[in-house]
């Protein structure tokens, strides 16, 4: 019988650290980070769990000589604001895998 209560105890731990798991990535849902290209031209706006929010071109950046500069810059811009939210996540969520050795897991 000894061992139910440690098994109760530790079921105890894993839902509370499973809420504070969800607390987290609602959270992380709700930060939104930046990313830039052209000095600031274009702009990618994403949330934390890896959602675009907003796109922000500057009308000067818009030349139809040169579309493929403007797309560069669309992909340059959003590549670094994932970079950010997947550095966010993994800071944030790790948290709850630390020790574990899990693979593929934040």
């Amino acid at each position: 019988m000894r061992g139910m209560g440690n098994m109760q105890g530790m079921m105890k731990q894993m839902q509370k650290m499973q809420k504070k798991m969800a607390e987290a990535q609602e959270e992380l849902g709700e930060k939104r980070l930046e990313g830039a290209a052209g000095g600031g031209m274009v702009k990618v706006i994403v949330s934390g769990d890896k959602q675009v929010v907003d796109v922000i071109i500057d009308p000067s950046v818009v030349d139809p000589e040169d579309v493929e500069m403007l797309q560069d810059l669309v992909v340059i811009a959003t590549n670094e604001a994932m970079a950010k939210a997947e550095e966010l996540t993994n800071s944030t969520m790790g948290q709850f895998t630390k020790g574990l050795n899990l693979p593929g897991m934040f």
